[in-house]
């Protein structure tokens, strides 16, 4: 379990910290979905809350406002695992207060 608790910290710190073309508090941003500039907004927006709705369309307008496709693979990468992350820390916690409230 400490084998796959480390590797999830090193991933969210690599996509946070790590070298890339958008900057860390863009990333930033986008992991937490909080804060996010247009006009990658709506994008992350959706990745982190319906990720099945993304359209070609939504990562165009991404384009069009002046990313450019590494900072939105970058900032869409961010979304996902920032929600991702959210959503495994939550069951935890329920599973936790389960468990407790069993014994």
């Amino acid at each position: 379990m400490a084998d796959v608790r480390a590797q999830r910290e090193t991933i969210v710190e690599r996509v946070l910290t790590g070298p890339g073309t958008a900057s860390a508090e863009q990333r930033r941003a986008a992991f937490e979905n909080a804060g996010v500039a247009e006009p990658a907004r709506v994008l992350i927006d959706k990745v982190a809350r319906t990720a099945y709705k993304v359209t070609d369309e939504d990562i165009a307008a991404a384009r069009a406002g002046g990313l450019s496709e590494d900072e939105i693979f970058e900032l869409t990468i961010c979304a996902a695992i920032g929600v991702a992350t959210r959503q495994h820390e939550a069951a935890h916690a329920a599973l936790t207060a389960a468990l407790e409230g069993r014994s």
